[in-house]
């Protein structure tokens, strides 16, 4: 199982939410740059950025932060948040990342995502999947709309989409446990589809728990900044 860490940023700062809350955020740690060093000599890959000034302001704003990170590490980076323009998309780009996330877009301006989709592939498109309910999230998770998960997954799929991180809001931040049940069933219905477990990890039990249900990925954050998750501990679940 593929381990990617988060890095939630606001204001150039490694922080995280409860529940998509930005009134409940917490910041960690001042330099992201020092923490994704970390991730890399534990012998992380990967790294999940998510700009949350960018989500509430519906256009990047934390470049200079992706750019240090790409810069600084040799972790394939996948940034989302406030992804909504061509220009948006270029200077992610430009500053270093490997793969986007577009959540908000996919559902209110399905013609630019798969303008996206076409010109980049699905191999750097990930659709963001952000879930309530069993119904779709979008805008920093602050908006909720009447689209079920799966037909819309499935209708993405039809276009090119080979990748989803789907976020349960309900346990994101609350260190309460992944969704495992959720997962299962978009990879029984969804054949072929990489699946990206994200939120409620709190624990090694966890992600194991996750690995032995077949997930191909995980994000998680919290339950390493609070200490619940040791680095060190990672090494036999590294793929």
């Amino acid at each position: 199982m593929e381990l990617i860490p988060a890095i939630d940023v606001i204001e150039g700062k490694c922080v995280r939410l409860s529940q998509g809350d930005y009134a409940r955020a917490r910041v960690y740690h001042d330099d992201p740059l020092e923490v994704a060093k970390a991730f890399e000599a534990a012998g992380i890959r990967r790294l999940h950025v998510v700009d949350l000034d960018g989500a509430k302001a519906r256009h990047i704003v934390n470049w200079k932060t992706l750019e240090r990170l790409a810069a600084g590490t040799g972790l394939v980076v996948d940034f989302g948040g406030g992804l909504k323009s061509d220009d948006d998309l270029r200077i992610a780009f430009e500053c270093g990342a490997r793969m986007v996330t577009g959540g908000s877009i996919a559902v209110h301006e399905p013609e630019v995502f798969e303008r996206w989709l076409r010109t980049y592939g699905g191999d750097r498109i990930i659709l963001g999947s952000d879930v309530r309910d069993g119904k779709i999230a979008v805008n920093g998770w602050q908006d909720g709309t009447d689209l079920d998960l799966l037909p819309y997954l499935e209708g993405y799929m039809k276009k090119g989409i080979t990748m989803t991180i789907c976020t349960d809001i309900s346990v994101d931040g609350m260190l309460q446990g992944p969704s495992v049940a959720l997962y299962r069933d978009m990879m029984q219905a969804l054949p072929g589809l990489y699946v990206i477990a994200s939120g409620g990890v709190s624990s090694l039990a966890d992600l194991e728990a996750l690995s032995e249900a077949g997930l191909p990925a995980v994000i998680f954050g919290k339950a390493i900044y609070e200490g619940r998750i040791k680095l060190s501990e990672l090494s036999r679940l590294l793929c």
